[in-house]
């Protein structure tokens, strides 16, 4: 198979895939973005529809061991939106459309 044939297949698959990646989050009139503290975005989000203790991370630098949770919010305009959260910062924000 051709590289051009390859590199159509592979953007085509990657435009269906249906979990996508967001650097910020509106909630209301409010603006949350990576590296917010988890009381910030529940301060301007409000409680999330779902909170999950997905497990726990090693940092790089310290070698200390940090917790690793994520929050649901949505459904919003048919979106879920799940926010990852490691050392209660906010690490990313994932969006997948209903």
């Amino acid at each position: 198979m051709c590289r051009a044939m390859k590199a159509v297949i592979t953007g085509a698959l990657l435009l269906c895939a249906s979990v996508a990646q967001a650097e910020s989050m509106r909630c209301g009139s409010a603006l949350i973005s990576a590296g917010d503290r988890a009381w910030e975005v529940e301060q301007k989000c409000g409680p999330p529809e779902h909170r999950d203790e997905v497990g726990y991370t090693l940092s790089d630098y310290d070698h200390r061991e940090y917790r690793v949770e994520e929050w649901v919010y949505g459904p919003r305009n048919g979106t879920i939106y799940i926010l990852t959260f490691e050392a209660n910062r906010l690490k990313s924000i994932e969006f997948k459309r209903n």
